[in-house]
């Protein structure tokens, strides 16, 4: 018997109906899952032995019943936070219950033996800062615009008196509202003279503006590049502010010595996925012309041409080598 993808997500994820669609189709065992469930329509019971070599048990959902040990892969996508389980409580009792719920069920299904996770939330969690990122595309051999990390309106002040224009990004989008749904700030170009002691409240990323002739989106599963060039109709900064369906995307292969310091940048982190967001001063072909922006080790695919082949290649790793899949 195949060994069982587990898939855990949210219950609306189109990206992961996609893969999971995928396997149905090679007649892959999957059973999904979003451990915010947790309660009557989640249940679980896990045991380890003195002599067990891992953990043990059953998950149940409404429509499935997993035996850990049967579990060959993790799909982590993108699961409801805990909190919003027990939202109802009091403060002091939802902030306990989410953490016993995510250091107990969420500790179990991080550690299974033999499992291969796409990606590791530890590894999505390490790779999701992006002064880390940066130093690390840069320390790779990547070209990254000069960035500034600060709270002091003079170093601020300092920065883009060096650099004809600065814009500035958010280090994390938004966090939801009352209603539930998050929101974006897009990196956007910034006036010096607006700079002042408010700046002190919290960091901001500043960065020179890159002189760009188009972005590229880089989707790397396992062994597998996929990259397409994106040209907005306005030339706005950032190009997810507008209308998607505006956008044009044309293939462009990525020049070896990139892909290779885009696997290795994967390697470091221990992830076997990621969207790398990058920006073309010159000739595709000329690896120089390449600069690193920023990398989403659990980011969205489903908006560019390739889709289809890289939800193929989810399904290869997911599956396994030996089993159909190929080799990540």
């Amino acid at each position: 018997m195949a060994a069982t993808v587990l898939v855990l997500t949210a219950l609306e994820d189109v990206t992961a109906d996609w893969v999971i669609a995928a396997l149905n189709e090679r007649g892959v065992p999957v059973v999904r899952a979003d451990p915010a469930d947790i309660g009557p329509e989640l249940s679980f019971g896990f045991r380890l032995g003195a002599q067990g070599s891992g953990w043990q048990g059953r998950l149940r959902t409404p429509s499935r019943e997993l035996d850990l040990e049967r579990v060959g892969a993790v799909y982590y996508r993108r699961p409801t936070p805990y909190a919003d389980r027990f939202r109802q409580l009091p403060p002091r009792q939802r902030a306990f219950a989410a953490a016993e719920a995510r250091h107990g069920l969420g500790g179990v299904l991080n550690c299974l033996n033999g499992a291969a996770y796409v990606n590791h939330p530890a590894a999505v969690m390490r790779a999701d800062f992006k002064p880390a990122q940066l130093q690390l595309a840069s320390r790779l051999g990547l070209g990254i615009p000069a960035t500034l990390v600060t709270n002091d309106v003079a170093a601020a002040r300092a920065f883009a008196a060096e650099h004809p224009r600065v814009i500035c990004k958010t280090f994390r989008g938004l966090p939801p509202g009352e209603d539930g749904h998050t929101g974006a700030i897009w990196a956007q170009r910034v006036d010096p003279a607006t700079f002042d002691e408010t700046l002190a409240v919290t960091a901001h990323l500043f960065q020179a503006e890159i002189d760009k002739c188009s972005d590229v989106r880089g989707t790397v599963v396992g062994h597998q590049v996929f990259a397409h060039r994106i040209q907005t109709p306005d030339g706005t900064v950032d190009w997810r502010r507008g209308d998607w369906r505006e956008l044009t995307y044309t293939p462009v292969t990525v020049p070896m010595p990139v892909k290779t310091r885009l696997h290795r940048y994967l390697a470091h982190f221990h992830l076997v996925f990621a969207c790398f967001d990058l920006a073309l001063t010159g000739d595709a072909d000329d690896p120089a012309s390449w600069v690193f922006i920023e990398a989403n080790p659990n980011g969205q695919w489903g908006f560019v041409p390739d889709a289809p082949a890289i939800t193929e290649a989810f399904a290869d790793i997911l599956q396994g080598p030996g089993q159909g899949g190929s080799q990540s």
